[in-house]
């Protein structure tokens, strides 16, 4: 597929607006764990290579969700819906292999951030994840500051979405 070169951005605020009042039943993660993932990611409607090399579209979908992505100008709405199904892999994920089910709302939205983001192959097997799965404690937030490198650097970016997500677990 030819990508689209001009890079179109959109709002991830309006994207947040249309999953809090049209998907708000199918998701549990809350408006703060959204602000979290979505603000990390960006939003752009047209499809793009991302910076690990895979073609991605609005705010971090890819196909690996079973969803294709095609070479085309993506409405808010199309973003909205590809997200909540992306959102929906990392909480049965977190559910699954974190005790998600039983997990405070802040702790729950920081461990679905995270498996949104490194997936849940790589996290399911986690000290983090281990440490969730015996229950919800402060120390197990501590975990999320380890997950800042990618192709063995330390990326500022991911510094701050940590340090984000830690402050939502700690919330509760």
């Amino acid at each position: 597929m030819k990508i689209i070169n001009k890079v179109i951005v959109c709002s991830v605020a309006a994207v947040i607006g249309i999953v809090v009042t049209q998907y708000k039943d199918d998701i549990r993660i809350s408006e703060a764990g959204l602000a979290v993932i979505g603000n990390a990611e960006g939003c752009i409607r047209n499809p793009y290579q991302c910076p690990a090399d895979v073609l991605t579209v609005g705010i971090g979908s890819t196909e690996a969700g079973g969803q294709k992505i095609e070479n085309k100008v993506y409405s808010l709405d199309e973003i909205a819906k590809r997200w909540v199904h992306d959102i929906k892999i990392a909480e049965q994920c977190v559910n699954r292999y974190a005790n998600g089910r039983v997990m405070p709302q802040g702790a729950f939205d920081a461990l679905t951030s995270i498996t949104f983001n490194v997936g849940c192959t790589t996290l399911k097997n986690s000290t983090l994840f281990k440490m969730a799965r015996q229950g919800y404690t402060p120390k197990m937030c501590e975990q999320f500051g380890r997950w800042v490198y990618a192709g063995g650097q330390k990326l500022n970016g991911l510094v701050i979405r940590r340090e984000k997500e830690k402050q939502l677990c700690l919330a509760r």
